[in-house]
């Protein structure tokens, strides 16, 4: 077993679940992979399942129903606290997140962080294949996190993240309020809330080829007011 963990929640994957799992195991640097898949009915777990006789190192669960990207990933951090890894990361299944950059998030959290950031805004905007409305309102969501928050982040909406244990460890993951996007603001604030060092990665994001977007309209809505009620229970107290 390895010490890395990747941890890549799935809907409806069945096109692109194979590409990144395969990707993943061809690296030099040894990562296990977690699928949390909430009981998509395209099939994409029983594709994960007859890669498990190829790849060892290939885990899944199985939800009963579709909970959220937040509460994905919040099950696959137990999961993974269970074991004995000591880096464990977030990447999307539709190849948005190109597997190549894992070793690079890793080298951040081995060195100089404990949560490494998959940054599309690090170094100005990083994005491929994305509509110019799409890039304006993810680059304005980012602002207004890092305006409300405080956070000294440029990606805060960022989904391609590395933490060490120690963080999952102690951000109580029972009491993460979000299951959609905003998940990912709320993640990385409370990590920095606890003075834990967050470093950006810059990274190239590309936009899927393959598969439908999850990103709704609630979702969203769900992002901005949630900022805005991490910001206040911070100030009083009861993040």
């Amino acid at each position: 077993m390895s010490e890395n963990l990747v941890i890549i929640p799935t809907y409806n994957e069945k096109e692109n679940i194979e590409n990144v799992l395969r990707k993943v195991f061809s690296l030099d640097t040894a990562f296990d992979v977690l699928v949390v898949d909430d009981c998509s009915p395209d099939g994409t777990a029983a594709i994960v399942k007859k890669l498990q006789t190829e790849f060892h190192s290939l885990h899944l669960e199985v939800r009963k129903e579709k909970d959220g990207l937040g509460s994905a990933y919040t099950h696959g951090f137990k999961w993974a606290l269970k074991k004995d890894y000591q880096y464990i990361f977030e990447m999307d299944a539709d190849l948005s997140h190109n597997p190549k950059d894992l070793p690079r998030l890793l080298e951040a959290l081995k060195t100089e962080a404990d949560v490494a950031i998959g940054s599309r805004y690090s170094h100005g905007v990083n994005v491929i294949n994305w509509p110019m409305s799409r890039v304006l309102l993810s680059y304005s969501a980012s602002k207004y996190a890092r305006f409300v928050t405080g956070m000294p982040v440029k990606d805060p909406t960022a989904g391609f993240v590395g933490y060490r244990r120690i963080v999952l460890e102690t951000l109580h993951l029972d009491k993460i309020k979000f299951k959609g996007y905003g998940f990912q603001i709320e993640m990385k604030y409370k990590a920095w809330f606890n003075k834990f060092r967050l470093v950006e990665v810059p990274i190239i994001f590309t936009n899927r080829v393959a598969g439908e977007s999850k990103i709704s309209g609630g979702i969203m809505r769900e992002a901005v007011l949630g900022i805005i009620m991490l910001r206040i229970r911070s100030i009083f107290g009861k993040l």
